[in-house]
C-alpha cells in the first residue's frame, strides 16, 4: 500500500510542480543534431515525423517501430524480466543475474542511441 501510495502522491506533486512545458524541452545540442535528420517538431513527447501511420510504411519508421519492438521483446523474454524488474526488484534482492541483465541492457541502450541510431535517423 505503501508503494501505491507513492506513486499517487509523487504523480501528484509532478502535476503540481513542474511547469506544463519542461516534459517537452530538448537540450539545444540535442536539438541541433536531431534538425540535421529532420526532425523538428517536439510537440509531444516523440518526434512526430517518427511516430505516426506514415512513417510506420517507411524503412526508418519500419526499423524504429516494428523491429525494435520486436527486439524489446525478445530481449526481455531471453533476460527473463523487464529493465525495470531486474535494475529495481533484482539487484535490491543482490541477484548478480539481475545485474548482468542490468549492464546488458545500459551498454545496449548506449550503442543503439550513439551508434545505430544516427544512421536510422539518416535513412
Amino acid at each position: 500500500m505503501f508503494f501505491v501510495a507513492g506513486i499517487a502522491l509523487g504523480g501528484f506533486l509532478t502535476v503540481w510542480l513542474m511547469p506544463n512545458d519542461s516534459i517537452v524541452l530538448v537540450h539545444p545540442h540535442l536539438a541541433a543534431d536531431l534538425y540535421q535528420s529532420g526532425l523538428t517538431d517536439y510537440s509531444g513527447l516523440v518526434p512526430v515525423e517518427l511516430f505516426n501511420w506514415n512513417s510506420l510504411f517507411s524503412l526508418r519508421g519500419f526499423l524504429l517501430m516494428v523491429v525494435g519492438g520486436f527486439f524489446v521483446g525478445f530481449g526481455t523474454r531471453y533476460a527473463g524480466g523487464c529493465t525495470s524488474g531486474h535494475a529495481i526488484s533484482g539487484i535490491s534482492n543482490l541477484q548478480l543475474p539481475s545485474l548482468i541483465a542490468t549492464c546488458c541492457f545500459m551498454a545496449g541502450g548506449f550503442f543503439m542511441a550513439n551508434v545505430i541510431l544516427p544512421y536510422i535517423l539518416n535513412l
